[in-house]
């Protein structure tokens, strides 16, 4: 978690939501990482999570991920959960949950649904605090009015 944190902070300092995620292989090697681009790259899946996924996948040479751990700072939203069931990743553990768009029980529990394919197995609160500080920090700054307006 510490390495999708520092990408989480390179998110922030690019000017995008501060979010970060690794895929870490059954080797226990990070195969793929990310963090969040849509502003960046002007595409709106290029969340943390999409982009570690399509890394490991060109570090794999395969698109399905089984055996292989996502680790992300911030609970997955609906799109990028259904990235990481189509990748057949079979752990997803996060930092911070979010009550807005997250899928893994804060709004629903997409990972949970039984009449979906694939479940991978779900964690979250991995230094939440830390997670969730970066997130809070950047929207608090994006929010402090400019000096000598």
């Amino acid at each position: 978690m510490s390495v999708a944190i520092e990408l989480a902070e390179e998110a922030g300092r690019c000017g995008e939501v501060p979010v970060g995620a690794v895929v870490v292989g059954p080797d226990g090697r990070i195969v793929g990482r990310g963090f969040n681009q849509p502003i960046l790259r002007r595409d709106p899946t290029a969340h943390a999570e999409i982009m570690a996924l399509r890394a490991a996948a060109q570090t794999l040479s395969n698109y399905r991920m089984p055996g292989c751990t996502l680790y992300v700072t911030l609970e997955p939203c609906a799109m990028c959960a259904g990235a990481i069931m189509h990748s057949r990743i079979g752990r997803v553990v996060f930092g911070a949950r979010d009550p807005k768009t997250g899928v893994a029980g804060s709004v629903i529990d997409l990972f949970s649904e039984t009449r979906l394919n694939h479940h991978a197995a779900v964690e979250g609160g991995l230094l939440a605090d830390t997670c969730g500080g970066l997130l809070s920090g950047f929207f608090a700054a994006r929010r402090k009015p400019a000096v000598g307006a």
